[in-house]
């Protein structure tokens, strides 16, 4: 099982002055931890489960930017964009841009948008939510478009108009695409369609979720162990060797139910010593599950 550390939280003892080079030594730490991959949130206030909206939050793809040039293994993605927040050609320009200067290791992530308060305290686009489903299966399928290199023909769809989907340079791999949400109908809908990652939260309907979606799987016609099954977990370990094999204990639990990798928060991440102990007594023995 594969270990990301989340970035929600920038709200940091030093203030803003010093983020730059908090997430620097964050970043370096975590990679150097064996951390998979390092996500941050497409938010532009903060969320309440993390805090007040007036604490520190940045802009995601600039920062997912500023930290593929300290690192270089650690793959990098938004958990998850907003759909409405972007056009899908600037969108999937973006990824692409990410993933050329960053030596191929980007993601998309993205889902169907949820903060209406941000949206409107900003001007952000927040159409309904049967709308935004649309745009979310529109704006993969231009996604993928864009990054063959063998098609920059139009695109046309009920809310998005491409004259020509040219993407130069194209990505040097193809971003694998993670569709976060648990939604039954629509979104396990759209991920056994396009998707190459889901992200359900981790609650007691994890395992429904998971049939759910292999029943998706099948309609679709599509090998459901091809999708890597994610979801978000604090990485709290508590006091001593005790709170980490509890830790390890829940990961043997999901990794039962087929989940294959975590994203989580780490409370405290600043304090670099909480990133190498996860790097000490989790991550290689997370990596036997």
């Amino acid at each position: 099982m594969e270990i990301g550390l989340h970035l929600s939280d920038l709200t940091y003892p030093n203030g803003p002055g010093a983020l730059a080079d908090d997430l620097t030594r964050i970043v370096v730490a975590a990679e150097e931890a064996g951390f998979a991959r390092v996500s941050v949130m497409d938010h532009v206030w903060q969320i309440a489960v993390h805090g007040p909206p007036e604490h520190d939050m940045l802009e995601a793809y600039t920062t997912l930017g500023f930290i593929a040039a300290r690192t270089s293994r650690v793959e990098l993605l938004a958990w998850v964009t907003a759909v409405s927040y972007r056009a899908p050609g600037l969108l999937a320009k973006l990824v692409s841009t990410l993933d050329v200067l960053s030596g191929g290791r980007a993601w998309l992530g993205v889902g169907a948008a949820w903060n209406a308060e941000e949206s409107a305290g900003l001007g952000l686009d927040f159409p309904p939510l049967a709308q935004r489903f649309e745009m979310l299966e529109e704006t993969v399928q231009i996604c993928r478009q864009m990054w063959d290199p063998d098609d920059d023909g139009p695109y046309e769809g009920k809310h998005y108009r491409l004259g020509r989907t040219l993407n130069v340079p194209a990505p040097l791999h193809r971003p694998r695409i993670l569709i976060g949400g648990g939604g039954e109908k629509k979104t396990l809908r759209l991920v056994a369609r396009y998707a190459d990652a889901c992200n359900v939260i981790n609650s007691p309907a994890l395992e429904h979720k998971l049939a759910v979606l292999r029943g998706h799987c099948e309609t679709e016609g599509r090998d459901y162990d091809s999708i890597e099954k994610t979801v978000q977990v604090t990485l709290e370990l508590g006091d001593g060797r005790a709170g980490a094999d509890e830790f390890l204990a829940t990961l043997r639990g999901l990794a039962a139910l087929g989940v294959d990798s975590i994203q989580g928060k780490l409370p405290g991440v600043w304090e670099i010593e909480r990133i190498q102990r996860f790097g000490r007594e989790i991550i290689p023995a997370a990596a036997e599950l």
